[in-house]
């Protein structure tokens, strides 16, 4: 098994790989680990927030899905899986029929072959969510299409 922790450098990794990760609907970017994916590369911080400016004219809505590439064999997907920031009154801010939502874009993209998908194992925890409901999420979109998986943490 392949675990990436996340640092200032790319998954190392044969083939194409796929690092997809929670976001919320509130614009936030700066902490966590979107921190380090801003080290490896500005352009997922600058299409996120591109987006989010533009949310009136486009499709930036929980369950929506941003890919960009940021070398040649990775791409990051931003998912729209999160409204707010935080648990309010005892109420996560994960939302994982998004998180599926995005999750079954994805699994558009990938084959059996390539690329990689590339996931972040404390995603929920932040979110006030569960990892075992993202991973079964994964399990089911994923998963399912004989595609590999890869469980990283934030160093």
């Amino acid at each position: 098994m392949f675990i990436w922790l996340a640092t200032r450098a790319l998954p190392k990794a044969a083939g194409s790989k796929i690092i997809a990760h929670i976001c919320n609907d509130g614009g936030a970017w700066g902490k966590g680990f979107v921190l380090a994916l801003s080290k490896i590369s500005p352009a997922p911080e600058r299409a996120y927030r591109k987006w989010y400016a533009e949310r009136n004219r486009n499709d930036f809505a929980l369950g929506a899905l941003q890919f960009m590439s940021v070398s040649e064999d990775v791409t990051v997907a931003n998912m729209i899986g999160q409204h707010g920031i935080r648990t309010i009154g005892g109420i996560p801010s994960i939302h994982y029929a998004a998180v599926e939502t995005a999750l079954e874009t994805v699994g558009k993209k990938l084959s059996p072959k390539t690329p990689r998908f590339i996931c972040r194992a404390s995603a929920a925890a932040s979110a006030g969510g569960s990892w075992r409901e993202i991973e079964l999420l994964i399990e089911r979109q994923i998963c399912a299409l004989d595609v590999p998986v890869f469980v990283y943490d934030l160093r």
